[in-house]
């Protein structure tokens, strides 16, 4: 069993010094969905949501929560960013985000992905909860990552959209 990287002997939590590492290309795909009500699900089909279109402002939050995801998870290092795209579509029960980010640095960009659905999401759910305040944020999950010493990884069926 693989050892947990951000602790210290006697138990002391460590950012991982990654120093040593080589620079590489890394990339991770996030997803997570937000269970909206049919009548919430109407109005951003017909653009008659109270904040304008919660897709968009969702994609952009996105995008600016993965820049900044050091400064939210407390050892996470600051990455250098190259490429960040986040989608927000619309599903038969909610909205379906997915994240894809990449970097060329030390460590890989899995919580930076996992971070950009996280703000996309709330944000959903800040734009639509005057008209359904009984939303779910639900299967926020790494579908895959590539690059770096542990290999990559794709998680087992996870392939496609929900369809929900």
């Amino acid at each position: 069993m693989p050892k947990l990287t951000h602790y210290k002997k006697g138990g002391a939590v460590a950012m991982v010094d990654v120093t040593a590492k080589s620079v590489t290309e890394r990339r991770a795909v996030a997803r997570g969905f937000v269970r909206v009500s049919r009548a919430a699900l109407r109005a951003i089909r017909r653009m008659e949501t109270p904040k304008g279109d919660p897709l968009e402002v969702a994609r952009i939050a996105g995008i600016a929560a993965a820049k900044r995801t050091a400064e939210w998870i407390p050892l996470c290092h600051p990455l250098p960013l190259t490429h960040i795209d986040v989608t927000a579509r619309l599903c038969q029960n909610g909205v379906e985000i997915t994240s894809r980010v990449t970097a060329s640095a030390r460590t890989g960009v899995e919580m930076e992905a996992l971070t950009a659905v996280g703000a996309a999401a709330l944000t959903v759910y800040d734009m639509l909860k005057a008209l359904d305040k009984s939303m779910t944020i639900t299967d926020i999950e790494l579908l895959e990552k590539r690059g770096g010493v542990h290999g990559d990884y794709a998680r087992p069926g996870k392939r496609g959209g929900r369809g929900r």
